[in-house]
This record gives C-alpha cells, sequence and structure tokens, in this order.
C-alpha cells in the first residue's frame, strides 16, 4: 500500500475513541508518527494500538481547553520527532438540549471545548508549522453547524465558528505552505449513537470517515475545503454569495427590496468569495454599474 504520509508527524485530539482513534489509526496506517491526545488515559492505549501494528506513537493525556496543556503536548512531541506536519481538532463533547431550555454554562462548555479547544491547539503548532514551511490543519465541523439541527444550538454555533476560524488561518498559512480545511463526519460513536436509527452503525463506521481526513492532510491536499463524509460517501459543501440586486438611491430601499427579495436571492451565477473583502467589492462595483470580477 502506497503510505501517503511517510515520514509525516500528526497530532490527533480527542482520540481516546471513536473517530479520533479511527483518524490516529489511519494516519499510522500511512506512515505518520502520531501523537494521540486525549483528555484521559485513553490516549496511551491508543498509542500503544498502533506501535502493536508496528507504527511509531506517542500518547498525551490533557485538555485541549487549556493552552498550557496544549503547549506542554507540542514540546513533548517536538522532543520525541523533530517536527510536527499534521493537526487534526477533533476533541468535542456534546450537551444537547432545546435552546429555551439549556443552561447558559451548557453553551459555554461546549463553545470552550470546540471553538477554544481548537484554537488552543492550533496556536500552539502554528509557528512550528511556520518556521518549517509546512502544514496540514483541519477542524471537525458539522452539517449541524452548517446547515442547523434541533438541540444543538450550542454544538451548531461552535460548529460553523470552526469554519469561520479554517477560512482565515488558510489565507493567513498560505504563504508558509500551511493549508487548513474542514472536515464534516457522519459516524455513529458514543457521543452520536443515540441520534441516530440503529442501522446507521453498520454503516456509518468512524474507519469510513477517515479517507476523507487523509485527503485533507497529504502533501496534495486542497485548503479551505469543507468536506463531508460518511458511509464511504464524500461530498463538499460551499458558503456562496449570490449575484444579488442593486437598489437606487432614489427608491424606497426597504420596499423595494421587500418586493425583489426573490432576486436578491437567486442562486444563479451565485459565486464563491475568496475572502470577507469580496463583499464590499462586488457591492461597489453594482453601486458604479460596473461588472463585478468576483467569479
Amino acid at each position: 500500500m502506497l503510505k501517503r504520509l511517510q515520514g509525516r508527524v500528526a497530532i490527533v485530539t480527542g482520540a481516546g475513541g471513536g473517530l479520533g482513534r479511527a483518524h490516529a489509526l489511519e494516519l499510522a496506517r500511512q506512515g505518520a508518527r502520531v501523537v494521540v491526545n486525549d483528555i484521559s488515559e485513553t490516549a496511551h492505549a491508543v498509542a500503544q494500538e498502533i506501535r502493536q501494528m508496528g507504527g511509531a506513537a506517542a500518547g498525551y493525556a490533557g485538555s485541549v481547553a487549556r493552552y498550557d496543556e496544549m503547549q506542554c503536548m507540542v514540546a513533548q512531541t517536538m522532543a520525541a520527532f523533530g517536527r510536527i506536519d499534521i493537526l487534526v481538532n477533533n476533541a468535542g463533547i456534546l450537551r444537547d438540549r432545546t435552546f429555551a431550555k439549556m443552561p447558559l454554562d451548557d453553551f459555554r462548555l461546549v463553545l470552550e471545548t470546540h471553538v477554544m479547544g481548537s484554537v488552543n491547539a492550533t496556536k500552539a503548532v502554528w509557528p512550528h508549522m511556520q518556521s518549517q514551511r509546512h502544514g496540514r490543519i483541519v477542524m471537525t465541523t458539522s452539517s449541524s453547524g452548517l446547515y442547523g439541527s434541533f438541540g444543538q444550538s450550542n454544538y451548531a454555533s461552535a460548529k460553523m465558528a470552526l469554519v469561520g476560524l479554517m477560512q482565515t488561518l488558510a489565507l493567513e498559512g498560505a504563504k508558509h505552505n500551511i493549508r487548513v480545511n474542514c472536515l464534516a463526519p457522519s459516524a455513529v460513536t458514543a457521543m452520536t449513537s443515540d441520534l441516530l436509527p440503529p442501522q446507521a452503525a453498520q454503516i456509518l463506521t468512524p474507519e469510513r470517515v477517515s479517507p476523507g481526513l487523509v485527503a485533507l492532510v497529504d502533501d496534495d491536499a486542497p485548503t479551505r475545503t469543507i468536506l463531508l463524509a460518511g458511509g464511504g460517501s464524500f461530498e463538499c459543501a460551499h458558503i456562496t454569495m449570490t449575484r444579488g440586486i442593486h437598489i437606487a438611491d432614489t427608491e424606497d430601499a426597504t420596499q423595494a427590496l421587500h418586493d425583489r427579495f426573490e432576486q436578491a436571492w437567486e442562486q444563479a451565477g451565485q459565486t464563491i468569495p475568496e475572502s470577507g473583502w469580496d463583499q464590499p467589492r462586488h457591492e461597489l462595483a453594482k453601486a458604479l454599474g460596473r461588472p463585478s470580477d468576483i467569479k
């Protein structure tokens, strides 16, 4: 088997079980040396699995919510393997409840784990990836964030926040050959087993997601991609901007938008902005009566 990650060093957070464990094992099969992180000692058990299959791995028990612990993990990774090529931000939790009944502490906890956990781990590896001019970072987003999910306002908010983080870090990392992507998995794990029908367990296995992860971290990886993966299927999601409309100053803008809202919504000819500045550039071009250069 061609090992796509031979010589690379990867860190996977939340890898003591479920998706993270499957990711760590697949990265190792592809030739990567893997640091397995989890908040519990299960990290060491998964690292031992990798070593038993002939790979190189180390476990690190620490919380992504603590930046000092992520710094310590990175320092130990550098001491053991000399570089860090791949970071998979996988750690997460659920605290599902309708928004009306959700304690704010549960909202904060989910944001802290998913968003700040990914920020902490990424901040710790970033200077090493910059200096070696190579890095691959994956944020774990979710269709719950992209499209909404009843009873998951905290989780959905966190997962969509990671898309924004990915978009910006991909721009900032480009000159250092740091590519940043999002993976939206469909898998039955301990965290999701109560949310999916019984037959899902045989189809939506964590192992069938991990090939998508490899595609986002190998040398030919894209950047700023949202890859959906589950049950052997792979799709991409896009955040687009419609061509929209322009309302003249001589018109009542409020009434005109009300009357022409379907035109503003019309998706034919929509584009994928390269950055947030494409919106004002596009709008300025329309106001000046010029063709927009946003393709």
